[in-house]
């Protein structure tokens, strides 16, 4: 195998390894937003943008928060 192709091989190697990184972040980010994991991190960006120096909630809190209001304001959901 001459030093070419070796290097040609590794740039392949590489390529591969990259579109498998890239559809694992694509599939880590499919399923927080699916889930819902992403919400207080984009709630907390939300109040940095539009309330600057308003409190920020716990993470604990804001979900404890967000459960009560659907439980008290159930939406169209399965059960």
């Amino acid at each position: 195998m001459s030093g070419a192709t070796a290097a040609h091989g590794g740039t392949r190697a590489s390529a591969a390894i990259g579109a498998i990184a890239r559809a694992a972040r694509g599939l880590r980010w499919y399923v927080r937003e699916l889930m819902g994991d992403s919400r207080y991190e984009r709630y907390v960006a939300h109040l940095a943008a539009t309330h600057p120096g308003a409190p920020v909630p716990t993470e604990r809190q804001f979900w404890r928060d967000r459960h009560a209001e659907e439980d008290a304001n159930p939406s169209s959901r399965c059960c």
